[in-house]
């Protein structure tokens, strides 16, 4: 009977093959405790040895052996020894470090008067340390056995009181090396070296959804598809990049917004309210490259300053000079009106502008090979009269070699006169004015 005792408790215990807790496989206990027998009185002492496997987040399994000994009524000596299989009941969750617990089971007692099945109960707690180990301190009720003694019939019931040291072992599976057991770990496949929590999670320290590790702005709540950064304005411009966090932008523009669509944010244009369309300078204002005040966009001459009445070209021609060199009784002057091209200020080149005007006297030339042409420089009152005057005879020069190479010959250029400031057409007060007085003026005739 004893063998068949010993060899069910040996099997049960066996037959577990859970863990003490999911991390550890087995417990090993060893305590000393102080006993007394409602027969025999008196104290004893106690030592106890157990080995238990958890059986799940409620019970454990124990195997549990108890000997009573140096009891003071029984002159020392070994007076008992107990073995149990123990049910142990768990009061609280594995994350707890103070543990109570409830146990009982079946067990094997002998004694020296005989020996016979009985069983325990009692209550108890651990305190955990760390992970790993625990005191722990129980109490408990051990049952006796029938037995004659000195030809008294006895039955020993026993109390007694246990302090030791719980300490759990056993391999444990970490795939991912985070620190965690796979059966703890919700989140097995963590990259390594990545923080995480008692899950084995990633650590998401603002709670966005958005682990630390991925996250760019790990300590404030924001969206993942910003990983993890806020967007006050919602504009899809994380406010860490939103250079106006406050008003809702465009991504081009660090999240500011353009309310004329120029490509310049409104917190730097110059001219918010540029038309759609127009092209515009680094400070948001309608591009004029001839700087004459009239835009680009609408200026039918954008390289060559001119005034807004002529659409941003030049001012239309007035009445050619007539030359004072040669006489009514030398020419005939042709009723023939040909444009006056216009300078740059303190400028003798030709401008793509006044070539396209040059384009309509050469046209004019090549219709008649008896006309010639007379040329008259003249200049606005912006410096001396000795500058003046040659800068008027060099634009004459620069009309006049353009003309020669395009094919007009030389000897049908009369007469060059360079006039200076002396003959204004308009007021030298106003831009415009002085733009129209830079001029070349033409006249076509032909010889008697």
């Amino acid at each position: 009977m004893k063998k068949v005792i010993l060899f069910s408790l040996i099997l049960a215990f066996c037959a577990s093959s859970q863990a003490q807790t999911l991390d550890k496989k087995f417990g090993l206990g060893a305590g000393l405790g102080a006993y007394s027998a409602s027969d025999q009185g008196g104290l004893g002492l106690m030592p106890e040895l157990y080995l238990s496997t958890y059986l799940g987040q409620r019970f454990d399994l124990m195997l549990k052996g108890d000997l009573g000994v140096l009891n003071s009524n029984m002159n020392g000596g070994i007076d008992l020894a107990n073995a149990f299989l123990n049910l142990r009941l768990k009061l609280a969750n594995e994350d707890k470090k103070f543990r109570p617990y409830l146990f009982a089971g079946p067990g094997f007692l002998a004694d020296n008067a005989t020996s016979g099945l009985n069983f325990d109960a009692g209550l108890g707690a651990k305190y955990y340390f760390n992970p790993n180990t625990a005191l722990y301190f129980d109490a408990g009720y051990l049952s006796g056995i029938d037995a004659t003694r000195a030809s008294k019939s006895i039955k020993d019931n026993i109390v007694k009181a246990t302090i030791g040291m719980e300490f759990d072992f056993g391999k444990t599976k970490d795939t991912d090396m985070d620190g965690v057991s796979d059966k703890k770990d919700k989140c097995p496949n963590t990259p390594a070296g990545v923080a995480v929590d008692a899950k084995g999670c990633p650590v998401d320290t603002d709670g966005d959804g958005v682990a630390d590790y991925l996250d760019d702005c790990p300590t404030v709540a924001g969206l993942s598809s910003l990983k993890g950064c806020p967007d006050k304005d919602k504009d899809g411009v994380a406010d860490k990049d939103d250079a106006c966090p406050d008003v809702a932008g465009i991504a081009s523009l660090k999240g500011c917004p353009d309310s004329d669509g120029d490509g310049i944010a409104d917190k730097d244009d110059k001219c918010a309210d540029t038309p759609k369309g127009w092209k515009v300078d680094a400070s948001g204002c309608p591009l004029d490259q001839d700087k004459d005040g009239v835009p680009d966009a609408i200026d039918e001459c954008p390289t060559v300053a001119g005034v807004k009445d002529n659409k941003g070209c030049p001012p239309k021609p007035v009445a050619p000079v007539v030359a004072a060199e040669l006489t009514p009784d030398q020419v005939t002057i042709q009723n023939v009106k040909v444009s006056p091209v216009h300078f740059v200020s303190g400028k003798s080149y030709l401008t793509d502008y006044s070539k396209g005007v040059l384009g309509k006297l050469i046209k004019t030339m090549n219709s008649d090979k008896d006309f010639k042409v007379n040329m008259y420089g003249h200049t606005d009152s912006q410096g001396s009269d000795s500058y003046n005057l040659k800068l008027s005879q060099e634009r004459i020069n620069s009309v006049a070699e353009y003309l020669i190479s395009k094919g007009i010959s030389k000897d049908r250029i009369i007469h060059q006169k360079a006039l200076g400031k002396t003959k204004p057409i308009a007021s030298n007060n106003t831009p415009e004015g002085r733009l129209q007085n830079r001029r070349v003026e033409f006249e076509i005739f032909k010889m008697k």
